[in-house]
């Protein structure tokens, strides 16, 4: 179904797999379009509960495709507009799906690679993966990226990375709070798996309210609006069947429905 993406489903977790390996995953229009479409289908498979983006081969990605970025430059107004319009709605949806979103990184993350380990709610690097905001080596920003990065490292790293575009070291990464966990190569699948067992185990719709809580509250004051806020969404999210069922399964001491 996809060119540029394989998906491999095992029980309930579902890997996208970059399948450029050839270029280092580097993504073009093609394989920008495939994981938009890809991200929608398994948003919207209630046998998937959570979603792993891994590179194929040595290197996560190698960021944006040169070729690509040169026949963009050659565009007219309206079309350079609407191409980056599209990586700019893969990484939104990407960042927003309803189940939880795990990076898989090795290798380079480079560029636009680093940007979709941002998007996700969490990255689990190997110790030799390397990460950069290389874009104005090149002449242009990281600038759909930019609010995923930003969110992940905050401004002041931000300010150093995406003007001297230098490369980082998966400590480094996971010292500024690019990546949630750094492992050796040998052992990254095992560390996804054990991440991924612990999110099946979290009532689905509360992991997606959880999310959306962060999105809401993330960055405002804490004032009267804020609080009556959180007060409303807690509210609501106990009056829920999955909260009935996983405070009554734990008293009980029986499975939740949500896990058999």
């Amino acid at each position: 179904m996809y060119k540029t993406l394989k998906i491999e489903r095992i029980d309930r977790v579902a890997t996208i797999w970059m399948n450029r390996p050839d270029v280092f995953n580097a993504f073009d229009e093609g394989l920008i379009s495939d994981l938009f479409a890809a991200c929608n289908e398994l948003d919207t498979d209630p046998s998937v509960r959570v979603v792993v983006l891994g590179g194929a081969g040595k290197h996560f990605s190698a960021g944006a495709d040169l070729n690509w970025m040169k026949r963009a430059s050659s565009y007219g107004p309206q079309e350079n507009l609407a191409d980056a319009r599209l990586f700019a709605k893969m990484l939104h949806k990407l960042s927003t799906l309803s189940k939880p979103t795990v990076a898989r990184v090795q290798g380079a993350a480079l560029g636009g690679g680093t940007g979709l380990a941002a998007a996700c709610d969490m990255a689990i690097a190997t110790s030799d993966a390397v990460f950069a905001t290389s874009e104005v080596k090149f002449g242009i920003i990281p600038s759909v990226i930019s609010p995923y990065v930003l969110r992940a490292i905050g401004a002041r790293h931000a300010l150093r990375y995406f003007q001297t575009g230098e490369r980082f070291s998966a400590e480094r990464a996971y010292e500024i709070g690019l990546i949630t966990e750094v492992c050796e190569r040998d052992l990254l699948d095992e560390r996804v798996k054990s991440l991924t067992d612990q999110l099946i185990v979290g009532a689905p719709l509360a992991q997606k309210a959880a999310k959306d809580l962060i999105a809401a509250i993330d960055g405002r004051s804490i004032d009267e609006d804020v609080y009556e806020e959180t007060a409303k969404r807690i509210s609501n999210q106990r009056a829920t069947d999955e909260a009935k069922d996983g405070i009554v399964s734990f008293l009980e001491k029986r499975t939740p429905a949500w896990i058999r």
